[in-house]
């Protein structure tokens, strides 16, 4: 069985890590990674592995990190081969739900328009010039490659999903040591109190947590006082303290457990400890945003509304909307 040599891919972040005085997290980072894939690697790793390996080698590679697609070009055109290798393999990454992604003109059309979010997004945003940011339940990627476009000094995304991990390596592989790396485990599994980043974002995570007082003090504790925090997660109409509790699913998704109003969500940053929070943006997600294509062909949102009235869920809760907050820690 073909093994992930691990070591290779995440050595230079932990050196990176232990030098900036992060020994601690490099040392349970080491532990973790050797369990995810040496001890009890993933029923699917090998075919994942056996598609990144896949990908043709190509030279003179450069990044568009700026354009709505992650867009990889190089000087020397594609041969008919290696167009159908580069589609072959990427194909045996599906399904693909987070980007869009361009590689050398083989176009993925993924589930998500995760690019109409960062257009909401990024007008708000602090400068990220050199600053050091983390970005919580990253998927594929996609946002971290715009991070690093805006300027970002050193992004580490963190996606327990190892389909996203190896999406996410297809790019790195033609970049070479650029400073983003998607780290295979989840917001419980980093130390508590880190303090290292300067901005951390939490953009469709919140919900999934049973606990959200809990989710944003973890937040908290990963960033240096001063540093700001993007949160962007589902809400409903209401009052100050109202919040939505699905009795089962939301949109057939089980693990929903907290939707609250903006001004609930106000109140839970005040009450764990932010300052300054300010609702930047709430907008409707709809079926142009997120929906099923040639690069993932599972039901998506359209299946997940009522259909008779498609502001309402499959269930009768209100349609997904979205609110982005940005706050600072003290």
């Amino acid at each position: 069985m073909a093994t992930f040599d691990w070591q290779t891919h995440f050595g230079p972040l932990l050196t990176e890590l232990a030098q900036d005085g992060h020994d601690r997290w490099a040392d349970r980072l080491r532990s973790q990674l050797t369990q995810r894939f040496d001890d009890n690697p993933h029923g699917d790793l090998e075919r994942w592995l056996g598609a990144l390996n896949g990908l043709p080698t190509l030279s003179n590679v450069d990044a568009s990190l700026t354009d709505s697609a992650i867009t990889l070009r190089t000087d020397d055109p594609l041969s008919e081969a290696q167009n159908q290798q580069l589609e072959s393999a990427l194909r045996g990454l599906m399904p693909w739900r987070k980007g869009p992604f361009d590689f050398f003109g083989t176009y993925i059309d993924t589930e998500w328009r995760s690019d109409w979010k960062w257009d909401r997004v990024q007008p708000y945003l602090s400068d990220l010039k050199g600053r050091r940011i983390l970005d919580v339940g990253c998927g594929s990627g996609y946002h971290c490659w715009r991070m690093l476009g805006e300027g970002a000094r050193r992004v580490i995304g963190i996606d327990p999903g190892l389909l996203f991990m190896f999406q996410f390596l297809s790019v790195k592989r033609y970049l070479g040591e650029v400073p983003v790396d998607l780290l295979p485990v989840r917001m419980e599994d980093l130390p508590e109190n880190l303090g290292a980043f300067d901005t951390t974002f939490s953009m469709g995570v919140l919900y999934h947590r049973r606990s959200p007082l809990d989710h944003l003090l973890e937040l908290k504790g990963t960033l240096r006082r001063g540093g700001e925090l993007v949160l962007e997660t589902l809400v409903v109409e209401g009052p100050e303290g109202h919040s939505l509790m699905p009795e089962d699913r939301y949109g057939q998704m089980r693990n929903v457990w907290f939707l609250p109003s903006c001004d609930t969500l106000l109140r839970w940053l005040d009450r764990t400890g932010y300052r300054n929070a300010r609702v930047v943006d709430v907008t409707d997600t709809t079926t142009d945003e997120q929906r099923s294509t040639d690069w993932m062909r599972f039901n998506s949102l359209r299946d997940f509304l009522d259909p008779n009235d498609p502001s309402k869920t499959i269930e009768g809760y209100p349609g997904p909307r979205r609110a982005t907050i940005i706050a600072e820690k003290p």
